[in-house]
């Protein structure tokens, strides 16, 4: 068999035209040219991002950067939002470095809302909170705008935000939602190879940030933002990711950012309609699924279809896509599937034709 489409939460797709930017002949990370080429996307990044503040690249998953905002932001205790399997993780990295953290546990599926939010905060422990935007192991995109609006409230709180799978997707507009840090990582939405993260702190983060003096070094934000300045990066960076990065900042400017974010929510839309043409239901509370991946329901409710996920995965592969067959302790009782990235209405038709022809055989 060829390459395998792939339709899983990521990495997902990577065009050819992208993958001939990542291959550009190497040149030095400490030179001109490549401070230029810095240069020349900072502000299609700021764009990106709703921001006037530098974005910084990190070569890492968004892991480093997540793990570097505890160690940069946390003093006194963070408040860890959890709604899913990535979310849950940020706790157990929080605590793992060594700081005070508390859970805001919700059901897998549920949001976090921004009334759970504020009756924690309201007891005045705290001095930074996590969120993941969109949780991408139950496909539920939380309520970032209102959840934010705390940050008025709640001024010396850092808002620390995971964009990982929804960044470049679904508009997040950095300066006007008041957040402390956003990232997110390559090879989701932004349909790069993964390896690198990219990131923005408020004015606040940096102020909070200098203050720490267990932040470490490589993920020091002090550093990224003292090197962002200069059109440089801490350490050494994945060259070949940066002018794939540039090419693709190309493309989602030349589509336009509120044309890339209908195309999301659209093909999301057809993903669900598809899986309840076939007799199943979501997995997320009505009203709050991604726009990027869709976590469909294997009998998890009374009225939802019940089928043998991991030979319908099979079945897909073989007519040459792949799809997600469930993260974590909801593997099997969902499949997931991923309309993120360079996605159209066109390549998504021949999914849905795969899918239907798996479902004819089960």
């Amino acid at each position: 068999m060829g390459h395998v489409k792939l339709h899983i939460p990521g990495p997902v797709e990577v065009s050819e035209k992208t993958f001939r930017a990542f291959c550009s002949p190497m040149i030095g990370h400490r030179g001109q040219g490549f401070k230029d080429l810095l240069a020349k996307i900072q502000p299609q990044l700021q764009a990106l991002l709703s921001t006037k503040q530098l974005v910084y690249l990190s070569t890492s998953s968004a892991w480093g950067v997540m793990e570097g905002a505890i160690r940069n932001l946390v003093s006194r205790k963070v408040l860890n939002c959890m709604c899913g399997a990535f979310s849950d993780k940020w706790f157990d990295v929080s605590k793992r470095c060594g700081k005070a953290a508390e859970a805001l546990q919700v059901p897998w599926g549920s949001p976090v809302r921004a009334e759970q939010v504020d009756a924690r905060l309201a007891a005045g422990q705290f001095d930074a909170l996590t969120l993941i935007h969109n949780e991408t192991s139950t496909g539920v995109m939380s309520p970032l705008a209102e959840i934010a609006a705390l940050k008025r409230k709640y001024a010396d709180v850092m808002f620390i935000v995971d964009a990982v799978s929804s960044l470049s997707a679904a508009k997040i507009e950095f300066d006007t939602l008041g957040i402390d840090v956003l990232l997110a990582g390559t090879q989701k939405a932004l349909a790069l190879p993964p390896g690198m993260a990219l990131f923005t702190c408020s004015p606040a983060a940096l102020g909070k940030a200098a203050t720490m003096k267990d932040r470490g070094y490589y993920f020091d934000f002090v550093e990224f933002q003292k090197n962002a300045e200069q059109n440089m990066t801490p350490s050494t960076p994945s060259i070949g990711h940066v002018y794939a990065l540039a090419s693709k900042l190309e493309e989602i400017f030349s589509e336009g950012l509120e044309t890339r974010y209908a195309r999301h929510a659209k093909l999301a839309q057809r993903t669900r309609d598809w899986a309840a043409r076939h007799g199943f239901t979501l997995f997320p509370e009505k009203g709050f699924e991604s726009v990027t991946l869709t976590c469909v329901n294997n009998g998890a409710k009374p009225d939802g279809r019940v089928i043998d996920v991991a030979k319908f995965q099979k079945m897909v592969k073989d007519e040459g896509f792949l799809i997600d067959g469930g993260y974590g302790k909801i593997k099997g009782g969902t499949f997931r599937i991923s309309n993120m990235g360079d996605e159209t209405e066109a390549t998504m038709s021949q999914l849905y034709v795969a899918l239907d022809a798996a479902m004819k055989q089960l």
